[in-house]
C-alpha cells in the first residue's frame, strides 16, 4: 500500500519543466472570503422557519473581513445556513463585549447572565465617565485642597515633635529626681549608721571605765520653795559594772618525739660510763 504523503514524486522521462506555463486568474472582487469550520457561538432561533439552533452546533461557514474595526481590532462576519430551511444566517464578532452579535436570519435566545453583564458599566463607559469628570474638575480647587492638606500635615508633625520633646524633658527630670531621692536616702542611711556606730563605741568605752577607789560622794544642795533650811543629801555614785581584765599566760609547747613514732630507740650514753670505769 503506497504512502499518502510522500517527499518525492514520480517524473516521467519525457518531462520538460520549461513547457509549464504560469497563468494568472482573475483577482477576487470585494472583501476576502474563506470557508471555515465553526460552531454556533450562541443558541438562536431561525426567523424563516422557527428552528432552534443550540450553542455548539457545527457548521461550514464563510468568513469575511469587514471594514469595521474596534481599537485596531478587525471585525469578522460569518455566514451559515439553517439546518431546516437552509436560510442564510449572519453574525459577526463583538470585541467590545468580548462576544458575538447576531445580524440577520436569526434571533438570539434570552440569556439572563448576559443581561446582568450588559447592565454593568463597561470599560469604555468607565473611561468616558472618568474623562467627563476630569473635564468638569476644577484644578484651582484641587490645588487649594492639597495646600490645606499639606499645612495640616505640617501642623500635626510640629505638634507631634513638641509632644515628643516635652515627654523627653519630663522623663529626664523624673530620672534626675529619682537619682536625687536615692542619694538623699543613702546619705540619711549613712548618717544613721555613723550615729549608731558612735553610740555603740561610747557605750563600749563607758563599760570599760574603772571607778576610782578614793572617789568621794558629791553633795548636792537642793533648795525647795517654802523650805528655809538647806538640806544636804549624799548621792551615791552610779555603780558601773567592772569588766574582768583579760590575762595572758605564756604556754610552753612541748616538742613531739618523732623518733618514737618511727620506732627508733634512744641509745644509752656509753661514752660517759666508759670514761668513769677507766678512772
Amino acid at each position: 500500500m503506497s504512502e499518502r504523503k510522500v517527499l518525492s514524486k514520480y517524473y516521467p522521462p519525457d518531462f520538460d519543466p520549461s513547457k509549464i506555463t504560469r497563468t494568472k486568474g482573475p483577482k477576487p472582487v470585494g472583501p476576502k472570503v474563506q470557508t471555515v469550520r465553526l460552531m454556533a457561538p450562541f443558541s438562536m432561533k431561525c426567523t424563516h422557519c422557527g428552528e432552534f439552533i443550540y450553542k455548539g452546533r457545527k457548521f461550514n461557514a464563510r468568513k469575511e473581513t469587514t471594514d469595521e474595526k474596534y481599537y485596531a481590532i478587525a471585525i469578522y462576519r460569518f455566514y451559515i445556513r439553517c439546518t431546516r430551511c437552509s436560510g442564510e444566517i449572519t453574525f459577526k464578532t463583538d470585541p467590545k463585549n468580548m462576544d458575538y452579535a447576531c445580524e440577520k436570519g436569526a434571533k438570539r435566545n434570552f440569556e439572563p447572565w448576559r443581561e446582568a453583564k450588559l447592565a454593568e458599566e463597561t470599560e469604555e463607559e468607565r473611561l468616558d465617565r472618568l474623562e467627563r469628570e476630569e473635564a468638569e474638575h476644577d484644578a484651582m480647587a484641587d490645588l487649594e485642597v492639597k495646600t490645606m492638606d499639606a499645612k495640616q500635615e505640617m501642623a500635626i508633625a510640629d505638634a507631634l515633635d513638641e509632644i515628643r520633646s516635652r515627654n523627653a524633658r519630663l522623663e529626664k527630670a523624673e530620672k534626675e529626681r529619682n537619682v536625687i531621692v536615692e542619694m538623699d536616702i543613702l546619705d540619711e542611711e549613712r548618717k544613721r549608721q555613723e550615729e549608731e556606730d558612735a553610740e555603740a563605741a561610747r557605750r563600749a568605752f563607758q563599760a570599760r571605765r574603772i571607778p576610782d577607789s578614793g572617789e568621794e560622794a558629791v553633795e548636792e544642795t537642793n533648795s525647795a520653795a517654802g523650805n528655809n533650811e538647806g538640806s544636804t543629801s549624799s548621792v551615791p555614785p552610779a555603780e558601773i559594772p567592772c569588766m574582768p581584765v583579760p590575762t595572758f599566760k605564756r604556754q610552753v609547747k612541748t616538742k613531739k618525739d618523732v623518733r618514737s613514732t618511727l620506732g627508733i630507740k634512744k641509745k644509752p650514753a656509753l661514752l660517759g660510763s666508759a670514761y668513769s670505769d677507766s678512772e
